[in-house]
């Protein structure tokens, strides 16, 4: 029997995951998921780990509707969730371009004190969210500053069958999804259209194409010097020019997911 085992969110956009036993699905994908993001003061740019391998210690949480940042060295910040009169800042994530509340000169500080350089963090409500790229999303269907999609789902067989050609065991949350399924074989879920897991049927839509960041622990942030796993999926999962592990998925509406439901395969 296929079943969801693992569940994770993560609040600031390129930190570290949260685990969840349950989580609520809204208009954006798994609420909370990747709502706040930090970005350069000067272009409004996102920063990730590609360039900040450092952000990745940063720990979020929600603390009700507000943010709770934590990071070595650091004190523990609480962040309020800006109201309709904070200001607007422009940001871009990839080719988008959006205007996004940001989150005060406290938050600014901080982010800018950990990581070393002039930083904003900015949030996003969502009525001021992306339209999920219409090649493959209809429109109406949004998505918060995830890097193209709000739910990201992989197949722990998939996990399982990567670590063996690489020669050691590999964390899932280098892949940072926010489903694991596991009962399926390895690399079933590229096959798979439409899935229902508790009442909500979900759409997967489109491989997700991989970057250096796969190379990054996801605990201490350091680089892997073999450049793994990113050499080993280039061997066989490469596929014009892009190298492909896991699978984005569209929610059809909103409901709760908690870990243990059963998934089922419906196309």
């Amino acid at each position: 029997m296929l079943q969801l085992t693992s569940l994770y969110r993560y609040p600031l956009k390129s930190c570290a995951a949260e685990p969840l036993q349950r989580a609520v699905i809204d208009e954006l994908g798994l609420h909370g998921d990747r709502r706040w993001m930090v970005v350069d003061s000067a272009n409004g740019r996102f920063l990730t780990q590609r360039l900040l391998p450092q952000l990745g210690r940063i720990r979020a949480s929600w603390q009700g509707d507000d943010l709770l940042l934590e990071a070595p060295g650091m004190s523990a910040l609480q962040v309020l969730l800006p109201d309709a009169q904070s200001p607007l800042r422009g940001v871009t994530v990839w080719s988008d371009s959006l205007q996004v509340p940001d989150a005060g000169d406290a938050a600014a500080r901080w982010v800018s004190d950990y990581l070393q350089r002039d930083c904003r963090l900015v949030q996003v409500p969502a009525g001021r969210a992306r339209q999920v790229d219409t090649r493959y999303a209809r429109p109406g269907e949004k998505v918060g500053f995830a890097d193209g999609f709000p739910l990201l789902l992989i197949g722990q067989a998939s996990l399982e069958d990567l670590s063996a050609r690489v020669g050691r065991a590999l964390e899932m949350l280098r892949f940072r999804p926010n489903l694991v399924v596991a009962g399926a074989h390895a690399y079933a879920e590229d096959s798979w259209k439409r899935i229902r897991i508790g009442s909500l049927e979900l759409r997967v839509v489109k491989g997700c194409s991989r970057c250096i960041m796969t190379t990054l622990d996801p605990l201490t942030g350091a680089r892997s010097a073999d450049r793994e796993p990113l050499q080993t999926l280039k061997r066989y999962r490469e596929r014009d020019g892009e190298v492909y592990f896991g699978q984005n998925l569209i929610a059809e509406g909103q409901g709760v997911l908690e870990c243990g439901m059963p998934v089922e395969v419906l196309l």
